[in-house]
């Protein structure tokens, strides 16, 4: 028998992986290969770990695929996940996050956030009530805690504008997440912290672009938590404070907030580079008639997990404010990610 030239043996060598490749994307979503559905560790890892799974079964009833949920530890950890899996993996990833993977290797953005009507949040700067901290200017030299250096509104907006200003900060904490953010100015292991704001919801008034950010008055009323969340009189508090209430129900009395950041374009919904399009758009419909379900608020609509009211188609080109944003720091992807 003949042995195979080098040359034939490369190309019987690249067809049977390729044949491999094709036999797995038919079997993508089968419980041998279930579809990786990826949340970056932004709130607390069981909260996402539960309503993860609440979204994975509500799919799979939709589809008859199978999807396994994770948890990275970082949001570094998350993009990392994804590039290793371009066939098999969806990501909620915010959007400085997903610039870079977009960048890196192709990850694909196909829906975003929407919360309370919002398809753009905010930064929000707080400090302790009792702080001498008034002004933009009086964070100069003052402890800064964010939560990870590839949180877009966390670190990625405040640094642009903390640079803009001219304003250079003491030490730093990265302090693992928007929870720890706010538990660090609480507890006054930081001067300020920076970390996620939605606005809260004021009964007949709805919360507008230059309103107030605290539209309430704590000589009159006091917070209280309920079943529902966490209350100033009958104003629901949806900022980042409210994730800590259960811990710190004081959170409101005890921390405020100094000052919003220009707004940011809102969480993505992607899918790894070379996902198949038949199965993407299977799971988006699945995903837009879920968000109708009551199972939506017990899952990434929660707002002790992502606080989404809905998503809605977006494309990629929205993001190039963030990019601009990159630009302007001269951030490369081992600043943001280490």
């Amino acid at each position: 028998m003949k042995k195979l030239s080098g040359a034939l043996l490369v190309l019987v060598l690249i067809s049977v992986l390729s044949l491999q490749a094709v036999v797995a994307q038919d079997d993508l979503g089968s419980e041998a290969n279930p579809i990786q559905v990826y949340f970056v560790p932004s709130v607390e890892a069981q909260t996402i770990t539960t309503g993860g799974e609440i979204m994975a079964a509500a799919l799979k009833e939709a589809t008859g695929l199978n999807f396994e949920v994770f948890v990275p530890t970082s949001y570094a950890a998350t993009v990392e996940a994804m590039c290793a899996a371009p066939d098999s993996s969806i990501g909620f990833i915010p959007a400085a996050g997903y610039v870079i993977a977009n960048n890196r290797c192709g990850v694909d953005v196909a829906a975003a956030a929407v919360r309370r009507g919002w398809n753009v949040y905010w930064a929000e700067y707080i400090v302790r009530r009792d702080s001498d901290i008034y002004t933009f200017g009086d964070l100069a030299g003052k402890t800064w805690a964010y939560p990870d250096a590839g949180s877009t509104s966390g670190f990625i907006v405040p640094s642009v504008e903390l640079q803009a200003a001219g304003i250079e900060v003491g030490d730093q904490i990265e302090a693992g997440g928007h929870n720890q953010v706010v538990q660090a100015v609480y507890s006054g292991e930081a001067d300020f912290g920076t970390t996620f704001f939605s606005p809260a919801v004021v009964p007949g008034a709805p919360w507008a672009i230059g309103d107030n950010p605290e539209p309430y008055d704590l000589t009159v009323d006091e917070s209280r938590v309920t079943a529902e969340g966490l209350f100033v009189g009958d104003i629901r508090v949806l900022d980042a404070r409210a994730n800590i209430r259960e811990t710190a129900p004081d959170v409101v009395e005890q921390v405020r907030i100094l000052r919003l950041s220009a707004p940011i374009p809102n969480d993505t919904l992607s899918f790894g580079a070379d996902f198949p399009a038949e199965l993407r758009a299977s799971i988006l419909d699945a995903l837009y008639a879920f968000a109708e379900t009551e199972a939506w608020s017990q899952s990434i609509g929660s707002e002790d997990f992502y606080g989404w009211s809905g998503l809605a188609p977006i494309d990629d080109a929205t993001y190039d404010v963030v990019r601009l944003q990159f630009q302007l720091l001269g951030l490369t992807e081992q600043d943001i990610f280490g």
